[in-house]
């Protein structure tokens, strides 16, 4: 059996490939076509305008859902482990609240382009890598109480995200400050020789590194899930959907998807 079949680790392993590949596939078709420059532009400019505004779409659209379930995968499995524990039942629970929230946000991203909703875009992105960093942040913290093999590893990758978001955030304030020019939103073509030039590219490079620090934290996962599967019951109250009489019952339990917990 191949490390990818055991148990569901194929779902943090698909997340990290789909995420990436969502991001160089509409980088290379936005930069084939001339429509930004090839030196790090933002990763919302390559999915600003058609046709690669398509397959971001519809590629962040799937990351959201292998997310919400990376997620939903990860709570149930800290809730067995830690059945009586009320500390980590309530990290759990606002991990699993956290992580559901940065996927909707991702979600938004993927549907409301930087070009046409800037506003919303920008929501998007607050709520998928703000609350992501806390989902992160609470997953270290449940780390450190319950599996601190891996403790340090997830406060690398922690590190790595503040830091990304911290110097995102002041490039990103100084660049819109009104220093450099107005309506930058809009703007997909930079001349090296621009003010502003150096600033642009060090925003660039940090939401980009934000991103990858998100893929980085999620791989540390596939270990974990290689020991987990989901079952499935269900109870037949009848021969059919239209004949159900009050005598039958029967129970099918199914694996769902394979591997172990």
């Amino acid at each position: 059996m191949w490390w990818f079949q055991q148990g569901l680790c194929f779902l943090p392993s698909a997340l990290v490939v789909w995420s990436a590949a969502s991001f160089i596939f509409s980088y290379i078709t936005a930069v084939l076509l001339r429509h930004i420059d090839p030196l790090v532009p933002y990763i919302s400019d390559t999915g600003t305008i058609p046709p690669e505004r398509c397959l971001f779409g519809i590629m962040l659209n799937i990351s959201t859902f292998l997310g919400i379930a990376t997620v939903y995968v990860r709570y149930k499995q800290v809730y067995a482990l830690s059945p009586g524990e009320p500390k980590i039942a309530r990290l759990n629970t606002a991990g699993f609240t956290l992580g559901m929230i940065s996927c909707f946000g991702l979600c938004i991203i993927a549907n409301f382009q930087k070009y046409s909703l800037y506003y919303m875009h920008v929501v998007g992105a607050c709520l998928t890598f703000g609350i992501g960093a806390i989902y992160i942040l609470v997953q270290t913290i449940l780390s450190y109480m319950m599996q601190p093999n891996i403790f340090w590893i997830r406060v690398i990758v922690l590190l790595w995200c503040g830091s990304s978001i911290a110097s995102m955030f002041v490039s990103s304030v100084l660049l819109y400050s009104g220093l450099y020019g107005t309506d930058l939103v809009r703007k997909l073509h930079w001349n090296p020789q621009e003010k502003g030039y150096i600033v642009h590219i060090i925003s660039t490079i940090s939401e980009w590194s934000l991103a990858f620090s998100f893929l980085s934290f999620f791989l540390t996962y596939i270990r974990d899930f290689q020991k987990i599967s989901l079952r499935a019951d269900v109870s037949l109250s009848g021969h059919n959907v239209c004949n159900t009489p009050s005598s039958f019952v029967a129970d099918e339990h199914t694996l769902l998807i394979g591997g172990r917990l």
